[in-house]
């Protein structure tokens, strides 16, 4: 993949102030894109200033229907242009009730679907309908996890959430088939454990971090950074991936392949 592989590309990155989506979007940034990221009501103005000027940042609940579509709209008024789609925003519903099956509640059922599946539906649509009033295709990225269908009940049992990053395959895989003959690409990513805001509990968890020592191997057996998923980012909102749709790429240091007790 060549340097510059976004020059001339708009990105809108949906939970692009934190974690992954911060890291993708000066990824972006440093590959020549121009980025409008979106991210909660609380997120710091200095964020935009530090971005420079090919950012914009959108301050808004991913879980509202109507921040996607601001967000494009703002990529659309400050750059005259809208390419690629990277919806990265969700998280862990712990905190709501999220757990095991016989212990999980109906407001963690309810509030990490929200947060992981919903939102992208939301941001999603607002792609496709924007890449269909204008024509030429697109590059929709979302976010999935090796926790939809490489399984650690010990340690990582909540299935709400591994239900959600289940779903958010099936709607990347549905709308990479039916919008391929308009050029518009759907791909997903589905990293490992990675060291983010979001997972500060489980690396922070001795037991955990011996385990994940044996489940990603990779590169002496450590949790991911955010910048171990910014080239798959990168390339699958590019044209380097111009005839790639459909696909889930695991950016996991060799967890879903790996037996680990």
């Amino acid at each position: 993949m060549a340097e510059g592989a976004l020059s001339g590309k708009v990105v809108v990155i949906v939970g692009a102030t934190s974690g992954m989506g911060l890291s993708a979007a000066r990824a972006c940034l440093a590959e020549g894109g121009k980025v409008v990221g979106v991210g909660p009501p609380e997120t710091p103005e200095s964020l935009a200033s530090e971005l420079g000027p090919e950012a914009r940042i959108v301050r808004g609940d991913a879980r509202d229907s109507a921040t996607a579509r601001d967000a494009v709209r703002q990529a659309l008024q400050a750059f005259g242009a809208f390419h690629a789609l990277y919806h990265v925003a969700g998280g862990s519903g712990r905190s709501f009730g999220d757990a095991a099956l016989h212990e999980l509640s109906d407001e963690g059922w309810d509030e990490t679907l929200r947060l992981n599946l919903t939102s992208a539906f939301y941001s999603n649509r607002a792609a496709v309908e924007q890449f269909r009033r204008q024509g030429g295709g697109g590059s929709v990225l979302n976010m999935a996890s090796v926790s939809a269908y490489s399984f650690s009940p010990r340690h990582f049992g909540t299935h709400a959430y591994a239900t959600a990053k289940a779903a958010v395959i099936g709607l990347t895989r549905a709308a990479a088939a039916r919008y391929a003959p308009e050029g518009i690409r759907f791909n997903a990513l589905a990293p490992g454990l990675v060291e983010t805001p979001m997972s500060r509990r489980a690396v922070s968890d001795e037991a955990i971090r011996a385990y994940v020592a044996r489940k990603q191997p990779l590169d002496g057996g450590r949790p991911g950074t955010p910048a171990d998923v910014d080239g798959a980012a990168v390339f699958f909102l590019s044209d380097a991936s111009r005839f790639v749709t459909g696909q889930v790429l695991a950016v996991d240091g060799g967890w879903s392949v790996t037996e680990a007790g």
